[in-house]
């Protein structure tokens, strides 16, 4: 829920970049006194939260030029829908890796929920697509490397050491004083939501596998998609949240 409120915000900000860049840097600013007082990083670390810093800046910037594109129904479930399904799809070409039926299955849901969610026949817009397959492919990579880093260092650390070059680097490329104007109660409200998701996605991940982890938390999918007609005005067809159920049915399948 955290998840999903954190993007309803951002969707309905006026200058979403800027909104974007000033919710990620509060978010880092907010954990950085308890990064500091409970401070825990082994060495080991650093490769994983690279790796995990390098994808989530491109999913920042990603996910706020997808949403001056597309509406939050559209953009949030294909792109939370499609990444597991190319994590699954790299563990079977390239690592070698078998697929069950269960596995098969949550793949063909999670494609008709794709086009139920884009619409039926709908060309959509090209580079709405292409925002959204990238967005989907730096969260399959970003949950890999924070499945092993997680590990090695505390959850504040962790967070800290992963966003803060996104969360300074942004604000540079879309200029302070337009970030500035998106300073508000609702950019702060997005900035705790987003720092709480995350720290909870963390812990679950060092608590738990992967795969149920991942299931549970796709249920952002469906709120997203129905607090989207109410928060944010947008029209979403009983299809579209038909597809949103496909999709993290397609999603429970693939983890569980």
């Amino acid at each position: 829920m955290l998840h999903a409120t954190w993007n309803l915000l951002l969707g309905r900000a006026r200058d979403v970049q800027a909104a974007a860049a000033a919710t990620f840097l509060l978010s880092v600013l907010l954990a950085a006194p308890f990064a500091a007082v409970w401070w825990h990083a082994n060495p080991s670390v650093w490769p994983y939260a690279l790796v995990s810093t390098l994808c989530e800046a491109v999913y920042v910037i990603a996910l706020a030029a997808a949403y001056r594109l597309g509406e939050v129904s559209f953009v949030y479930p294909l792109t939370r829908g499609l990444a597991p399904v190319l994590t699954l799809g790299v563990a079977v070409l390239i690592l070698g890796h078998g697929a069950t039926a269960a596995e098969a299955c949550g793949v063909l849901l999670v494609a008709a929920g794709v086009v139920l969610v884009r619409g039926p026949g709908s060309g959509g817009d090209s580079r709405a697509l292409l925002l959204v397959a990238t967005i989907a492919a730096s969260i399959a990579a970003y949950t890999l490397a924070d499945r092993v880093g997680i590990h090695r260092a505390g959850a504040f650390a962790y967070f800290v050491l992963v966003l803060a070059g996104p969360a300074l680097l942004y604000p540079v490329l879309v200029g302070w004083s337009a970030m500035r104007r998106e300073l508000g109660w609702g950019t702060a409200a997005a900035a705790l939501a987003n720092l709480g998701s995350f720290l909870l996605g963390l812990l679950a991940l060092r608590r738990g596998a992967a795969a149920p982890v991942l299931a549970v938390r796709s249920s952002s999918i469906v709120f997203a998609t129905l607090l989207a007609r109410r928060v944010l005005d947008e029209r979403v067809a009983p299809a579209r949240i038909a597809g949103s159920l496909l999709v993290f049915g397609g999603v429970a399948l693939l983890a569980l």
